[in-house]
């Protein structure tokens, strides 16, 4: 890209990226010997950063489990920090060493994964958590994933079955970026292991050192941790391990590492001089501070509006078909339309005629959202969806395709946190869906169908709404001249960032405000 004119808006970066938390204190070139790495090179990179751990020895009494629970897992009532369980039942730790009443040391991680072996992953204080002993039982050494059905849980912690029709435990929503790193964390330092055949572990793990979790599984845990960003009590859990055993978690002292590993930037080398750090996250627990070097305004400009929040898209689509047009690209029914709209149900897509399912493959476009102006948007649908047989996600997606302003090329996308509902049926439910990936740009969102012989469910979505906040259109936008203010060169190593903190890319298209970050100086930047 060079060194390509940017406008840099004249508001501070304040509570955009806070600074660290006195109680995350990484050590000085730790992480060093990731610098430049990317994918599956970054991730054994990792490995060997964090694969020797000096662990307790495993039970009560001094230097072992239980003695390091009193240091890690404390709250400041004195009760332990039982993840799996709701705070009232929590349970009061009397003295360290000491087995909290009723409880076990649980294995997020299943020990029988690796055969049970008493190694340093059986010891690992990243993956043992006190636990109540009922719930311990109860979710066995099932893997971590989305309870579909047949909830057996303690109301806190759920265990059922998956849309596999597969035994999972799930982590209550507070818990769900807590449990996520914890996963990807045992996943990278134990990449190593045999995975036992035939056990829980598959479900879950392959075999071999990377990705090492099923593509299924990462993509789950990315979601939630997305969701769920490391906190205060997350960030000093992690500092306290690591006085114990002498290794961090990455995943929770660089919340966006994931993504390089593997997300959606396994292509780009990670520097982690520069990569946000837990801190930068929502609710990271860091201070809000202002740039440290801000940029001198002698001459300073107009004040900038505040950013306005409003609906850009509204349809009730039993009243209206909503400009969407369909495309098929297969259609083995005898019907002309595997989209159709009604005054009842909206628009709706099935392959199931006459008692019978067909192969199909169509999609139906919403006319074109200009998000140019945005920082952020959301898309609201209500939908219901009926005999997915539990396997919605399967044969059912919302896209979003970018048009290349300059070269025309175009983008196709998927939006990974399209939810359906966990069991069929006719009940139409909000369900919120985050553009703000692709704000700065123009995009053509999609409702994409397919069906098989097996499984031809009903689509219907009544209406939906696409809300988002404008970026403020008065802000003074001079250019910066070449100097040593502050000003990125952009022919050198630089990260980028959405205004909430989320690792993203420039590209020629891309309009927004962008945080820039190139060593010490970070900027907030508008591109028009």
């Amino acid at each position: 890209m060079g060194k390509k004119l940017l406008h840099i808006a004249l508001a501070v970066i304040a509570a955009v990226l806070p600074t660290i938390p006195s109680m995350a204190q990484i050590p000085e070139g730790y992480y060093n010997s990731l610098k430049g790495k990317k994918g599956a090179e970054l991730k054994t990179a990792v490995y060997n950063v964090i694969k020797n751990a000096k662990v307790l020895s495993y039970g009560s009494g001094s230097g072992h489990t239980w003695w390091g629970f009193w240091l890690t897992d404390r709250d400041e009532r004195g009760y332990f920090i039982d993840r799996y369980s709701a705070k009232s039942e929590w349970v009061k730790a009397t003295s360290q060493g000491s087995v909290g009443s009723g409880m076990n040391i649980e294995h997020s991680f299943p020990k029988s994964w690796w055969g049970g072996a008493s190694n340093q992953a059986y010891k690992d204080l990243y993956n043992l958590m006190p636990c109540q002993s009922k719930i311990n039982s109860t979710k066995s050494n099932y893997p971590m994933g989305t309870v579909a059905s047949g909830d057996r849980g303690n109301g806190w912690t759920k265990v059922g079955k998956g849309t596999d029709n597969k035994w999972y435990w799930e982590p209550a929503d507070p818990w769900k970026g807590d449990f996520a790193r914890g996963y990807m964390y045992m996943a990278t330092t134990y990449q190593n292991f045999t995975w036992k055949e035939g056990a829980a572990a598959l479900q879950i793990l392959q075999q071999g050192t990377y990705p090492t979790l099923q593509e299924w599984a990462y993509t789950l845990f990315i979601k939630w941790a997305k969701a769920d960003r490391p906190d205060a009590l997350e960030i000093q859990r992690n500092e306290d391990v690591y006085k114990i055993q002498g290794n961090r978690n990455p995943y929770v002292d660089f919340p966006n590492l994931m993504e390089y590993v593997w997300g959606d930037s396994t292509d780009i080398a990670v520097n982690p001089e520069t990569t946000v750090k837990s801190s930068a996250y929502k609710d990271g627990g860091g201070t809000v501070n202002p740039d440290p070097t801000p940029d001198p305004d002698p001459t300073p400009g107009p004040t900038p509006d505040e950013p306005t929040s409003g609906v850009i898209l509204t349809a009730d689509f039993t009243k209206q078909k909503g400009g969407c047009t369909e495309e098929i690209t297969k259609n083995e029914t005898t019907n002309s339309n595997i989209w159709r709209q009604s005054n009842q149900y909206g628009w709706y897509a099935t392959a199931h005629v006459n008692g019978k399912n067909y192969v199909a493959d169509a999609t139906l476009y919403l006319p074109e959202i200009d998000l140019t102006d945005y920082q952020d948007a959301s898309l609201t649908i209500n939908q219901a969806i009926n005999y997915a047989n539990r396997k919605a996600l399967k044969y059912l997606s919302v896209e979003a395709t970018v048009i290349d302003s300059e070269t025309g090329e175009k983008e196709v996308s998927k939006l990974t946190d399209l939810a359906v509902p966990s069991k069929d049926g006719w009940t139409f439910k909000d369900y919120v869906l985050d553009l703000s990936q692709y704000c700065g740009s123009k995009v053509i969102l999609a409702f994409h169908y397919t069906s098989d012989t097996d499984t031809s469910c009903y689509w219907e979505i009544k209406n939906l709404t696409i809300e988002g906040t404008k970026v403020p259109t008065s802000i003074d936008t001079p250019t910066w001249k070449t100097d040593n203010h502050g000003v990125i060169d952009f022919s050198k190593p630089y990260e980028t960032y959405t205004v909430d903190g989320m690792k993203t890319t420039l590209n020629k298209n891309k309009k927004g405000i962008f945080i820039i970050k190139q060593g010490n100086a970070t900027r907030k930047m508008v591109r028009y």
